[in-house]
């Protein structure tokens, strides 16, 4: 409250301070600019007053203002390249009066030959034609455009939404805008919505969008009723590369090294690796024994590399027609390392003591015990590919526009994860190969433990899109009184969508290991220097003990949407040029999702073990000792089904030359269904349970609708063509996912966290309110303030449960909240300093605070473990305390070389909430802040060839998760590991 006061004062200050600017002495001119065929603002027109030779140029709304005009009659003269030249003489300046000059200008198609897809927006990548955007949205609109993603160096859409105010990124892949993550968050490509295969979310993983076919990121931070009613932090919209203006060919090719370079140590397996285009068919054998590798191996680091390759053009095929097409081709192969890695789980047993290891298949009192304090080395192999097309059909009022797009990422993922630090912690003087070191005389208290996990992965998106756009242009109307009712416009998409993940054979193999004990369980008898030998055991999952300590999984999620809309919008005029609308529209979405898994495993294979040292891995022997491959009859096959129907009405409807009321309302219906086919030895885990219990068929199967109806409403006042503000609030809502609502228990690697998911699960409804002040003091400049809050009823929280084992699920919390702040800042220097021409400078900054409410049942959960008191409220999951990214970017004199510095920060984030484990607590575990400093400088050769180095994450900081709670002193790190920092070298020519 005390910021919006402070901010109403400044608002107050500035508006005074501006109409005093025009109160007394010379008198000044202002007035719009715009193209008169497409009705739209027109940015760097040139304005110069033929006897003062004064010149400004329009800005981001087509707006201009020649100040300080002394009394008098001028000429004034407007030019544009590709514009026919206007000259408006005999133009009036009296003392101390504001003359408005409102100005329409005509395509001069001899010199510039235009064609367009009427929803690809002119010159779309540059910045300045993206705040042209901001402010004809309706919403609250942030966007980064091609040219600015170039200079950062990023390579897909998720390090691009980076680059976006309040934006950034959950697990390299996943929209979060304003802290509320991917189910507060609809990402869409060109406005339609793809499905998903990842078996974890029903969000779009942007990361499998490359830089090279993307023009612009736009981000709507307000929901509007033309928007997907789960737009409450923001919609994603990633804007495909259109069919440009003039014939071009380009391609480009570049390579990369890490800092993490493991040479010949790179792990991988017998077997592993990517073959040129990710396809593999590794089908399980359902019976026998099995022989393919078991474990990791060393092998040499792979090569990193992506090139591409895009054309297109257009043809006037006669007056009325024209044609256009646009086709690219894209590949990459990238690859990651870390020999850094720590997996540690920690409970809270006493509420003054530290940390203590989670014991599992025992504990210290009992003499047999496990720790899981894991040193992880992890590697990962990466293909993507892809092809984009568009070909596009235009006549005067009518447009289409197909586009296909097909990508496809293969990953091969190998995870060595060992625990000898819980030996250690206690016995400190532990020998492993002295046969009478008190560790090995306890052989079973905290054993050595390893696990080995080996994934290989396909996703696949294949989308279809059929879209229209039509302007009825005889149908306009005067209808007296200053109110014109200009040609409707009908918009129209459909679209079929299909996603795939392909998971063939993930192996998961695990072990214990016990050093040489002297006189193992002979002393009774005396026999002097008998020792048994060291050995290798079977280390089963706690979660699933009737497993062997070999699991392979075979998993396949398909994904199909189909959807369509159609918007009609009657656009008007009124009160001297001010322009409203009224729009109204249907939409539907409909998601079919089925997964299938089969799990197999060394069962009936108890009495397996492996004599040999610690570094000899049994798993290299283990597929030449004959073990079985026996179907585990633990898994669920499910087939969910999404069905979203609405239709919405809405208006912007201009209450004089400074006010905008927009608003209306949208009326959706969700229907999301689960139907389950476990396996025969199937357990689940029902809501809160304190142990498993059997699932039979129907047990968790869901059958959920609910009907909404969300309104918005906003205004928007323009004080001047410097200053705007917007006021807006909406009622959204934020959907499960069908992971969460499943009861299948997934897990990463062996050692990792479990997820299993809860049927019971509601949706989330949201109330929004935004306030946004922008000023713009000249064309690319902005500094912008806004302040937004959310009240969330029933928001979906992650929370730790036990049942034998620590898990996470997910749950409804009766409330929560998130308040926040946003400041933006651009600017071109040379506006302020000549000799600074070329340097631009920018950063913005969100800091939240976030709430959530915790049920009865969390809090008296609490109050009986350690800390002896209820926890009734705590941070709000995937919430950043904050978020800020600064930037500086240089064209060197000649426009031949770039340069840019990015840095971006996300803060500590709530990953899991608290959990109880028996009487003891399981702390909150926090994502800790860090930053990512990037740089890059390309310099362009002649007029075809540029050279690109780039440099990522310079800083190269720990990324760490940590427990943390009131009763710790410290935090506590729970998981680390670092990146590396990334160098490369590109070429790409454009003809």
């Amino acid at each position: 409250m005390v910021k919006i006061r402070s901010w109403c004062c400044l608002y107050i200050m500035t508006t005074v301070l501006s109409f005093r600017l025009y109160a007394a002495g010379n008198g000044s001119i202002r007035g719009s600019v715009y193209d008169n065929e497409f009705d739209s603002p027109l940015i760097q027109v040139q304005i110069t007053i033929t006897e003062t030779m004064q010149q400004v140029q329009s800005n981001a709304q087509g707006g201009y203002l020649v100040p300080e005009v002394a009394p008098g009659v001028y000429t004034l003269v407007f030019s544009r390249e590709g514009y026919v030249s206007q000259v408006k003489a005999d133009v009036v300046v009296g003392e101390g009066v504001l003359t408005e000059l409102n100005i329409r200008m005509e395509g001069d198609y001899t010199d510039m030959e235009e064609f367009i897809v009427q929803d690809i927006a002119l010159d779309g990548a540059s910045e300045a034609a993206l705040l042209e955007l901001r402010f004809d949205s309706p919403a609250l609109l942030d966007s980064v455009g091609a040219d600015m993603m170039s200079k950062a160096g990023v390579s897909d859409a998720a390090s691009a939404l980076r680059l976006v105010s309040g934006a950034t990124v959950q697990d390299g892949k996943y929209a979060v805008i304003r802290g509320l993550p991917d189910r507060y968050v609809n990402s869409q490509l060109n406005g339609i919505r793809l499905p998903t295969a990842d078996s974890d979310k029903r969000a779009v993983q942007l990361d499998q969008f490359p830089a090279a076919v993307i023009e612009s990121m736009q981000v709507s931070k307000t929901f509007m009723p033309d928007q997907q009613g789960d737009a409450s932090g923001g919609a994603v919209n990633v804007v495909l590369k259109g069919i440009p203006e003039e014939p071009i060919l380009s391609f480009s090719v570049s390579s990369k090294w890490n800092t993490n370079e493991a040479g010949d140590k790179f792990l991988s397996y017998k077997g592993g690796g990517l073959n040129f285009w990710g396809r593999d068919n590794r089908d399980i054998p359902t019976s026998g024994n099995f022989a393919n590798a078991a474990g990791v191996s060393e092998t040499d680091s792979p090569t990193d590399y992506k090139w591409s390759v895009a054309g297109g053009g257009r043809k006037q095929l006669n007056d009325e027609v024209k044609l256009g097409g646009f086709g690219g081709f894209y590949y990459e192969r990238d690859s990651s390392f870390y020999d850094d890695g720590r997996d540690d789980k920690y409970v809270q047993e006493t509420i003054a003591g530290p940390l203590t290891p989670q014991y599992t298949q025992g504990s210290p009192s009992q003499g047999n015990f496990l720790t899981q304090l894991f040193d992880v080395t992890k590697a990962s192999q990466e293909i993507k590919w892809g092809a984009l097309g568009v070909l596009g059909l235009e006549t005067e009022d009518h447009a289409f526009k197909f586009m296909n797009l097909y990508t496809h990422a293969a990953e091969d993922t190998t995870i060595l994860a060992e625990d000898t630090r819980g030996k250690y912690l206690f016995f400190p003087d532990y020998q492993p190969y002295d046969p009478t070191s008190a560790g090995n005389q306890q052989s079973e208290a905290a054993p050595f433990l390893r696990t080995e996990t080996l994934e290989y992965t396909e996703r696949t998106t294949h989308t279809m899109q059929l879209s229209g756009k039509h302007k009825f242009s005889e149908a306009e109307f005067d209808l007296g009184e200053n109110f014109t009712i200009l040609p409707p416009e009908l918009s129209w998409g459909v679209s079929l969508s299909k996603a795939s993940m392909y998971q063939p054979d993930k192996r998961m193999f695990s072990s214990t290991w016990t050093g040489p004990v002297e006189n193992a369980g002979y002393p009774e008898y005396g026999i002097p220097g008998w020792t048994s030998p060291a050995y290798h055991g079977q280390y089963k999952p706690a979660e699933n003990f009737t497993l062997g300590n070999f699991q392979r999984v075979w998993k396949e999620v398909e994904e199909k949407s189909q959807q369509y809309y159609a918007d009609i919008k009657i656009p008007f005029e009124r009160w001297s040029d001010s322009k409203g609308f009224i729009k109204a529209g249907i939409f539907n979405d409909k998601v079919t999702r089925d997964y299938f898994q089969d799990s197999f495993s060394n069962l009936n294979d108890n009495g397996a073990f492996y004599q040999g040292n610690w570094e000899d891995r049994w798993s290299e022997v283990f597929p030449d000792e004959g073990h079985p491959n026996t179907p585990a009859e633990i898994d669920v096959d499910y087939r969910g089904r999404q069905n979203i129907n609405a239709f919405y009405a809405m208006s912007d409807l201009p209450l004089n030359e400074k006010f905008n009321l927009v608003g209306g309302a949208r009326f959706e219906r969700t229907e999301l269904s689960i139907v389950n086919y476990p396996d025969s030895e199937v357990n689940w885990i029902p809501w809160n349970s304190p142990s498993m219990v059997h699932l039979n068929p129907g047990d968790a199967d869901v059958d959920f609708s609910q009907d909404d109806i969300l309104p918005a409403i906003g205004i928007n006042h323009k004080l001047n063509e410097h200053f705007t503000t917007r006021i807006s609030f909406s009622q959204t809502v934020a959907r499960q996912t069908f992971k969460e609502l499943s009861p299948i228990q997934q897990q990463e690697y062996l050692g990792g966290d479990v997820f299993i998911g809860n049927k019971d699960l509601q949706m989330s409804a949201l109330n929004n309110y935004d306030l946004r002040f922008d000023y713009t003091p000249y064309q690319d400049g902005l500094v912008s303030l806004s302040f937004f809050h959310k009240d969330v009823k029933d928001p979906i929280e992650y929370v730790q449960r036990n049942a034998g084992f620590t898990y996470t699920t997910a749950t409804n919390y009766p409330e929560g909240k998130i308040d926040g702040i946003e400041i933006e800042f651009r600017q071109q220097l040379g506006h302020i300093w000549p000799v600074m021409k070329g340097l631009g400078f920018g950063t913005n900054a969100t800091i939240m605070e976030s709430e959530v409410t915790l049920p009865e049942y969390d809090a008296e959960l609490f109050e009986t473990t350690i800390l002896n008191r209820a926890i009734r409220t705590r941070d709000m999951s995937n919430t950043p305390s904050y978020l800020y990214n600064v930037f500086a970017t240089m064209d060197l004199p000649g426009d031949k070389t770039q340069l840019g510095v990015f840095y971006t920060v996300r803060g500590d984030t709530l990953i899991a909430g608290a959990g109880q484990l028996g009487s003891a607590l399981v702390p909150d575990v926090y994502e800790k802040s860090y930053g990512t400093l990037n740089a890059s400088v390309s310099h362009k050769f002649g007029e075809i060839w540029t050279l690109k180095f780039q440099a990522k994450n310079l800083l190269d900081p720990a990324i760490k998760t940590v427990y943390r709670s009131p009763t710790l002193g410290e935090d506590v790190v729970k998981t680390s590991h670092h990146k590396g920092i990334e160098f490369s070298l590109g070429l790409s020519a454009k003809f």
